[in-house]
């Protein structure tokens, strides 16, 4: 079959529909023929462009037919002119003939992002996984390759605003936006390029990958995360950059730590801290302030007031360029965060509730996940108080103040832990029913824990 007309060709604004994106992506073919109708294209078009029988095409579109053969799917995507990303195919031959260069390599951009974002609105399913584990085996693969540079400006220019972390958007969104520029970024790296720009894309790789382990850690992805923190540490490595490699270090012990797995939190914490070296840098910092709270989860309670104290004398050691509020430096704001779940965690509950306020008065009033963790120390400080009723009062407004798509598996398993905690011969008071109510109807896909 020839490049087709543009008489037979899809409306391109479908392909900006994020319902069409996502229809796409499950191959929901009913959902696009039948807006592909609404605008203009009639059923003997798509026929004439696909190859099937006009009338199958109209039971296509009411949903009275299904599609499954992948050389039918092919047809859709050469007839209408899809891109073969959207349909999970690989680039199709006349998206090659159809643009030059650079605009092609702006449209893949632009469907992989539409993609990505379509996907993950449905929720982290193992489908909208997929397109970003793929996107993390090609830029594993890129980082063995001979490979380059393109527009390193711009790649620096977005690595700095994911830097920033949230900023009132939902984790899942911002998610697709890094698993975009990531692939972005991979593309770059598996062309030629001098040695120079090849070190700089791995550290940009090194961190794009370790931020996008940070959200699917707070989305509860405990596996994902880690596969993405290897992908980090390696780019650091290939990177030659140390402290860099230890604030990947640093940042995958909190999975283990958030997860139910304190002692290697621990061991994790602690070779990040020797990686970290003597000088005092955002990522000896986090690295010891993660493992005072790995130590004060396993009940080593000396060893965890020990790395409190450093943590301390490292973080008024740091120079301004080291103190950004940024997921790569550590601001006071992230310093008291962790002082708050340290404390907390050993009952010290005079001194979590100052760094719960002083983290809570740093905080912007968008970063709505930090606010919901502190909050959620709070409760727990009132449950170590003997008040453990209105520790579930707090806990139920923290959780019912914030939109369902921070309801995530960091914040559900930090509730849960309170849960847990609250003694059997409470739990059928109203408050602690109330809580693990909450916790049931607002628990993410794959919550870490169950309840009772």
């Amino acid at each position: 079959m020839g490049v087709p007309t543009s008489a037979h060709q899809i409306a391109r604004h479908l392909l900006d529909d994020p319902t069409i994106v996502q229809a796409l992506t499950t191959r929901t073919f009913s959902a696009v023929f039948s807006a592909a109708k609404t605008a203009g294209l009639s059923y003997n078009a798509i026929a004439t462009a696909t190859g099937i029988k006009p009338e199958r095409v109209s039971l296509i579109a009411h949903g009275k037919a299904t599609i499954t053969g992948i050389d039918t799917v092919e047809r859709i995507a050469d007839g209408l002119h899809i891109p073969g990303g959207m349909l999970g195919l690989a680039a199709r031959s006349w998206e090659n003939s159809t643009t030059g260069p650079q605009s092609r390599t702006e449209d893949a951009s632009m469907h992989r992002r539409q993609l990505l974002h379509g996907a993950l609105a449905a929720g982290l399913t193992t489908t909208a996984l997929k397109p970003i584990t793929e996107i993390l085996t090609n830029a594993t693969k890129a980082l063995t390759a001979s490979s380059g540079p393109a527009t390193l400006a711009h790649l620096h220019t977005v690595t700095e605003q994911h830097s920033y972390g949230y900023a009132g958007r939902a984790p899942a969104t911002v998610l697709a936006d890094l698993v975009a520029d990531v692939a972005d970024l991979t593309a770059l790296l598996q062309r030629p390029q001098p040695p120079t720009t090849r070190i700089d894309l791995s550290r940009l790789m090194a961190q794009l990958s370790g931020m996008t382990a940070i959200v699917l850690h707070d989305l509860g992805q405990r596996r994902q995360a880690l596969t993405w923190f290897t992908t980090a540490a390696r780019a650091a490595d290939e990177a030659g950059d140390r402290n860099l490699h230890a604030w990947v270090l640093a940042r995958t012990a909190m999975v283990p730590l958030n997860y139910g797995a304190p002692a290697a939190a621990a061991r994790l914490a602690e070779q990040a801290r020797h990686t970290a070296g003597t000088t005092p840098t955002a990522a000896a910092a986090l690295a010891t302030a993660v493992a005072a709270r790995a130590h004060a989860l396993t009940g080593n309670r000396q060893q965890a007031h020990t790395n409190l104290r450093a943590a301390d004398r490292i973080a008024e050691a740091l120079p301004d360029a080291e103190r950004a509020d940024t997921w790569l430096g550590h601001g006071d704001q992230k310093h008291q965060v962790h002082l708050s779940h340290a404390l907390t965690t050993l009952g010290d509950t005079i001194h979590a509730r100052t760094s719960q306020a002083q983290a809570l008065a740093l905080s912007a009033p968008t970063s709505t996940l930090t606010r919901t963790l502190l909050h959620l120390d709070a409760a727990t400080c009132h449950h170590h108080d003997g008040n453990t009723l209105d520790a579930c009062h707090a806990a139920t407004a923290a959780l019912t103040a914030i939109p369902v798509t921070f309801h995530t598996g960091l914040v559900h398993s930090r509730a849960t832990d309170l849960y847990h905690a609250i003694p059997t011969t409470l739990r059928t008071n109203p408050a602690a029913r109330e809580l693990a109510d909450v916790l049931t109807t607002t628990a993410p896909t794959r919550a870490s824990r169950d309840l009772p």
